[in-house]
């Protein structure tokens, strides 16, 4: 690192500042406007949030526990709605087929000249659909099918590059291929180990090195959803790899990250009514329901492994889904200015209005965080309510458009997460 990077690495409260009516003292200086650090929320919840426990990992602890798949096997035996319709959802998908076959290459390419990223994120969702059509069914010939593509993956790989973008498929393809080797973890033939080693050697180091350093820029330039990626691979990977190191710093990070991934910079404003404001609400509502299933993949995790991050700052994630599933089911809220420091050199930016753009965009990331919040805690969710029976059943991988955001998400949680009809 150059004498310059150091410098610029070393500035970096001062340029977190520059987020002003955003962050840190700014924000707790405005009138009527509560920011929320972990200092806030209570104490005994704080000290279960921040470390996850000494026990060893809880397998399968990513998105899906053992529990999961039971109630899913049940629910579609039995023919029960709306499992059964999520789980057509998952069959009359053609990445679900049992078959597949994987295009590996050594080097994946995300951004710049030569990308060639869609090969490895279709055979990812394959796997992933493949892996839970098998625990649901029993039908070995689409667990062999999700087996051969993480084989073929994992024998193959060995670099991900390209411009910036590449960490944004370190983080997401990072956090989707974890899931869908951890529902294959202990199956014939899968070679866990050899996964595990590309997973800590080619995703890891650029996850671990974006939070670090974001790419050498500005540390407010990144949106929230650059950090929350990169958090959930971080996540994911500690629990494939039973590390509990990187499950920590994924925690940890959660609550003290000084980057937009964090929870009080993700969610920089709390407005009256229960809502809260999510932070690329002023750039578009695409971005901002992506941010929503992202998080929402990072508490849900967490709390696989004990860890109650959705609870965190007097349920603030709530607080936040509410006030995107209100505004992207056509009801009006509030918004606060909100500024940053872009770039290199944190060219003070702002925006004072909501973004309309992308507004009522369809993703499947509602039915996980409605059914936590709603049945598990039996809290209040009218808005997150409405959007997630609009949008039932979720698809998945293929179901939202052929291209890249369509892929965000693994999806299917109206099979996966719903807990209550």
């Amino acid at each position: 690192m150059s004498r310059k990077d150091n410098a610029h690495r070393n500035d970096l409260s001062r340029r977190r500042l520059l987020k002003g009516t955003a962050l840190g003292a700014g924000a707790l200086a405005l009138p009527g406007i509560a920011y929320a650090t972990t200092a806030d929320s209570d104490p005994e919840q704080n000290k279960a949030g921040t470390k996850a426990e000494a026990a060893a990992l809880t397998h399968p602890g990513m998105l899906h526990s053992a529990d999961d798949f039971a109630r899913m096997a049940e629910k579609v035996k039995a023919g029960a709605d709306p499992w059964n319709s999520g789980w057509k959802r998952l069959t009359a998908n053609s990445h679900s087929a049992a078959g597949w076959t994987p295009r590996p290459v050594e080097t994946v390419v995300r951004g710049g000249e030569g990308q060639n990223y869609p090969q490895l994120y279709k055979d990812i969702h394959a796997a992933y659909q493949n892996a839970l059509r098998w625990k649901v069914s029993g039908d070995t010939a689409h667990a062999d099918t999700a087996r051969d593509i993480l084989n073929a993956w994992s024998g193959t790989l060995k670099t991900v590059t390209g411009n910036a973008d590449r960490f944004l498929a370190s983080g997401i393809y990072g956090y989707q291929f974890a899931n869908a080797a951890e529902i294959m973890r202990g199956y014939e033939g899968f070679d866990l180990a050899r996964f595990q080693d590309m997973m800590a050697g080619v995703f890891y180091p650029m996850c671990d090195d974006f939070l670090k350093n974001h790419n050498g820029a500005c540390i407010t330039n990144y949106w929230a959803n650059w950090d929350l990626c990169n958090m959930a691979a971080i996540m994911a990977i500690g629990i494939l790899n039973d590390d509990q190191a990187k499950f920590d710093q994924a925690v940890d990070y959660f609550h003290k990250g000084e980057g937009n991934g964090s929870l009080a910079h993700a969610v920089p404003f709390l407005h009256e009514g229960g809502l809260a404001q999510w932070q690329e609400s002023g750039r578009d509502q695409g971005h901002t329901i992506m941010g929503i299933g992202l998080m929402g993949t990072v508490c849900e995790m967490a709390l696989k492994q004990g860890t109650d991050l959705y609870g965190a700052d007097d349920n603030r994630f709530l607080k936040a889904c509410e006030y995107v599933a209100k505004y992207n089911n056509d009801e009006s809220v509030p918004f606060r200015t909100y500024e940053w420091g872009s770039g290199q050199n944190c060219k003070p930016m702002q925006q004072t209005v909501i973004s309309a753009a992308g507004r009522g965009q369809v993703r499947p990331v509602w039915e996980r965080v409605y059914h936590h919040y709603h049945y598990r805690k039996g809290l209040e969710t009218p808005y997150m309510s409405a959007i997630a029976r609009k949008q039932s059943p979720e698809g998945g991988g293929g179901d939202y458009g052929s291209t890249s955001g369509g892929y965000d998400e693994l999806g299917f949680g109206t099979l996966t997460h719903v807990l209550e009809a």
